[in-house]
């Protein structure tokens, strides 16, 4: 939390010096506290309903909502987050195979930070039609070189784990695809990295109330 601290008292200063913690260093008169890094802060999950597209997995009623690439076997394959409150009943445009059931979908739920909860009936992604989110960039290039975006794109699975979804350099951007971001992760990546570098999109989409 920004603002003033506390001057340290001498006995604490000694500590400090004598057990060499890092964060002494930030503790003097006048010093602010560094941006956290991406991938070390935690987005808060909507408090809202939301709405999102991608192929929903059922493996013997295991289910799940796969948000990025999907294996082209057959049955398919993917990983997704967990799906609550699914039903086939009444939905078409699904294929089995042995005991696994799929289908393209957008869907509308709420989401803890683990799992999607459906609230409404689905639609076949064939017949869905989005709104176009607006550019981020206004249509500028970024400033980021192609060693700069690559070194960046390397380092996201291992520190965004599970919400990454994949990444791409495009017009000097790398567009970043992640479960859900409440715009934690654009800012620390705005103070990390610049705020011509990289975007964050969110795969999942809070609903206009």
């Amino acid at each position: 939390m920004k603002g003033l601290r506390r001057p340290l008292g001498l006995a604490a200063a000694v500590a400090c010096v004598a057990l060499l913690l890092p964060s002494c260093a930030s503790a003097g008169p006048g010093s602010a506290p560094s941006s956290p890094r991406l991938g070390a802060v935690t987005p808060v999950p909507p408090d809202g309903e939301v709405t999102a597209t991608g192929t929903v997995l059922d493996a013997g009623g295991d289910v799940q909502l796969c948000l990025d690439a999907v294996a082209e076997s057959y049955p398919p394959q993917c990983s997704g987050i967990p799906l609550e409150g699914w039903t086939w009943e009444g939905v078409d445009g699904a294929e089995s195979s042995g005991e696994t059931t799929w289908g393209a979908y957008a869907v509308q739920g709420t989401y803890d930070g683990e799992t999607f909860t459906v609230t409404q009936p689905p639609t076949m992604l064939a017949l869905y039609d989005p709104v176009r989110p607006e550019d981020p960039t206004g249509g500028k290039p970024g400033s980021g070189d192609d060693a700069t975006l690559t070194a960046i794109q390397d380092e996201l699975p291992e520190r965004l784990g599970a919400s990454y979804l994949g990444s791409a350099p495009q017009d000097g951007w790398l567009w970043v695809d992640v479960v859900w971001d409440d715009g934690s992760w654009q800012a620390a990546a705005d103070a990390e990295y610049g705020t011509d570098i990289v975007v964050i999109r969110s795969a999942l989409a809070e609903i206009a109330g």
